[in-house]
């Protein structure tokens, strides 16, 4: 079963005394440990479908499943679970809590849900998240003391510490340079293959979409192509 399905997705925003048509009809499925890049120029509905995924966002029509699950079906209570326990979170801004230091920030989703592991435990998690992001030596700095690349490692140390089943990444590259791109690219591969975690990226970097393991691409709120390189290949 797919861990992600949009069916007919459409997502139409007012926008003064007319509407935009970010995305129009869309389908498409994605299967549990997928690396993929939802790619396309700005405008191309990329990030409203992340949004939509991640349930920041509702379809104006069709549905989006996870897990099987309609997510439009869900009570208020039931997708802030969903996003709690399923889906992380990586954006280009980072998004650090900037009086935290770096442990506290990763900690932070921790304290917010229903997680009931004991702190040991967690503790030892959040240690493990540091060392595999490569910052122990930063674990007591402020995010004002680190560079961008530092900065995005703890986001991505941030999503995973709930150990989500999908890490949704809105272009996770766009505010860094491009040897720490590949960095950033090269740990969430890493990421992705010990924990078969699913990312989903929406992005125009070059780097994400050639390591990608399937690729849609988009243009003007419509999908032109759905592929996955290694099948494509073998044609």
């Amino acid at each position: 079963m797919a861990i992600v399905r949009l069916n007919n997705v459409v997502k139409i925003y007012p926008l003064g005394k007319t509407v935009v048509h970010a995305v129009k009809g869309v389908s498409f499925e994605i299967q549990r440990g997928d690396f993929i890049s939802i790619a396309g120029p700005s405008g191309s509905g990329k990030s409203t479908i992340l949004n939509m995924i991640g349930c920041i966002d509702v379809p104006t029509e069709g549905t989006v499943e996870i897990n099987g699950q309609t997510t439009g079906n869900l009570s208020d209570r039931e997708i802030t679970q969903l996003r709690h326990e399923v889906i992380g979170f990586i954006f280009q801004s980072f998004n650090l809590v900037p009086v935290l230091n770096i442990y506290e920030n990763i900690q932070f989703p921790l304290l917010l849900g229903a997680n009931q592991a004991h702190k040991k435990e967690q503790g030892e998690w959040i240690d493990y998240l540091i060392e595999a992001v490569g910052l122990t030596e930063w674990r007591k700095h402020r995010p004002n003391e680190l560079s961008g690349g530092q900065r995005q490692r703890v986001a991505i140390a941030r999503a995973m510490v709930t150990k989500p089943q999908i890490v949704l990444a809105d272009e996770p590259t766009a505010n860094l340079d491009s040897a720490t791109g590949e960095a950033i690219i090269g740990l969430m591969k890493k990421i992705n293959r010990e924990m078969n975690t699913t990312f989903i990226f929406s992005t125009h970097d070059p780097a994400i979409v050639k390591i990608a393991d399937h690729i849609i691409r988009l243009l003007d709120g419509e999908v032109i192509e759905n592929i996955r390189p290694e099948a494509a290949e073998k044609v």
